[in-house]
């Protein structure tokens, strides 16, 4: 249920139609809205898309739901009532995995944390794997698996919601890189938002570690109810006991006897554009590597040489002394006022998309650094501009495309500003997903600078 248009259903039906299932997709977007992940589907597989039929959910034996669809879908208990079980990748996934598992969810900076930790674990395990909310479906790599096979799972808050009572999620070590008002169009509350978080915590024992951001006012709630060991991290101050922190610009970490530099904190994955948003999650991940055995001199070597990820302030180019950087990942007002902090100043602003009943007044209080806000058409859009403006930031659109938007920026935008794609909103509606957002941008930015 829900093939997705970034195929995240896709590894579910492989792995059941490979085992001999009778499989159906079904998704309320068309084929060619679903295109090319429905052209990945093996031969065999049923479809029903454009929209969803009951009797496809009365008539089945297991569902498989993708993370984006409510669990209070009318389809999902019209398959229950009927005796079906209700399931997803992950559930299935973890009642058949072998190996080590450690988790890692926040708000912002999970996918960063996630990778960081998988390209630490690699080097003493060749064959650590990175799954999850990342990387496409662990269903595409069970088979692979060993006893002795460390795997990193990014997971969301619905992820972790499915999972909450199903006793599968028992992480060896769990990170919570921050909490943030998020999602909060899917939840009633922020504490439906942090019990579902809470879950990744939920089923490890006392010889766990639970990672967490000292710097974050919610550590405390997820310490005080946790049976794992746990160990914190922060850019303001060394934690006391075991931890890992900044001094100097130098990530530092002191795990179950484990002392050392662990990584220059100005270099890596954002070319000089980092900032303390990706010094924690750097932090975060060198915790959690340190907690599974890894020693300092591997941490240190790895993540020294770290290269980040797209979307998450990605520098893609300079023109006319302009600087261009996507962060097209960051879909929540928080994530952009951290993007403003950590790019050079002054900033044009392409912000806007769609509503997740956020609140942008920490964004307007973090205006400082911008010269000016281009507007993408959107739900939240207009919220958005009402809040730039209080704060005396000129704003222009909203625009329809991100042509139309690009333009805008590059008139508004003089020699030495940096032009920064940070939405602070979903991007449903004019573009596939934010990293189809992020792709548009860059290519933009490649042709202007060819141009020049």
């Amino acid at each position: 249920m829900g093939l997705g248009v970034a195929g995240g259903g896709l590894g579910a039906a492989r792995f059941l139609h490979a085992r001999g299932a009778r499989v159906t997709v079904t998704d309320l977007k068309t084929a060619g809205e679903l295109r090319p992940a429905v052209d990945e589907l093996p031969p065999g597989v049923r479809l029903a898309l454009g929209g969803h039929r009951m009797s496809d959910f009365t008539g089945a034996d297991l569902v498989v739901k993708n993370p984006g669809v409510p669990p209070d879908s009318p389809f999902l208990a019209a398959a229950a009532a009927a005796g079906a079980e209700v399931e997803t990748d992950q559930s299935l996934f973890l009642a058949r995995c072998p190996a080590p598992v450690l988790a890692v969810t926040g708000s912002k900076g999970k996918s960063t944390t996630a990778a960081a930790l998988a390209a630490v674990l690699r080097a003493d395990h060749p064959d650590a794997r990175l799954g999850g909310n990342i990387g496409g479906s662990s269903l595409e790599f069970l088979d692979e698996l060993t006893a002795g096979t460390p795997v990193v799972l990014e997971l969301s808050s619905w992820q972790l919601g499915d999972l909450r009572g199903r006793g599968l999620l028992a992480p060896a070590v769990a990170v919570v890189t921050n909490l943030l008002r998020d999602h909060q169009n899917r939840y009633a509350s922020m504490e439906g938002y942090l019990q579902d978080k809470r879950v990744i915590a939920a089923g490890q024992p006392p010889d766990a570690t639970l990672v967490l951001n000292a710097d974050d006012p919610w550590h405390r709630r997820f310490a005080a109810g946790a049976a794992a060991r746990v160990v914190l991290f922060s850019t303001r101050r060394r934690p006391a006991g075991d931890g890992a922190w900044l001094a100097d610009g130098t990530g530092r970490v002191s795990v179950r006897g484990r002392s050392g530099a662990a990584f220059d904190a100005a270099r890596g994955a954002t070319a000089g554009s980092g900032g303390r948003a990706i010094a924690a999650n750097l932090l975060a991940a060198a915790a959690a590597a340190a907690a599974f055995g890894s020693e300092p001199a591997t941490i240190r070597r790895v993540l020294n040489r770290f290269d980040g990820l797209p979307h998450r302030l990605e520098p893609v180019g300079e023109a006319a002394g302009v600087r261009f950087v996507n962060d097209s990942a960051a879909t929540i007002p928080e994530a952009v006022a951290a993007a403003l902090a950590a790019v050079p100043a002054p900033v044009v602003l392409l912000a806007g998309g769609a509503d997740k009943d956020l609140d942008f007044s920490t964004l307007a209080a973090s205006a400082g650094p911008l010269r000016r806000c281009v507007l993408l058409a959107g739900s939240a859009t207009a919220k958005l501009g009402a809040a730039l403006r209080s704060a005396g930031v000129p704003c222009d659109g909203p625009f329809d495309s991100l042509d139309g938007a690009f333009g805008a920026a590059l008139r508004a935008a003089e020699p030495g500003a940096t032009v920064l794609l940070s939405p602070g909103c979903a991007s449903f509606g004019m573009f596939r997903n934010e990293f189809d957002r992020g792709d548009r941008f860059r290519a933009l930015v490649r042709r202007h600078a060819a141009a020049r």
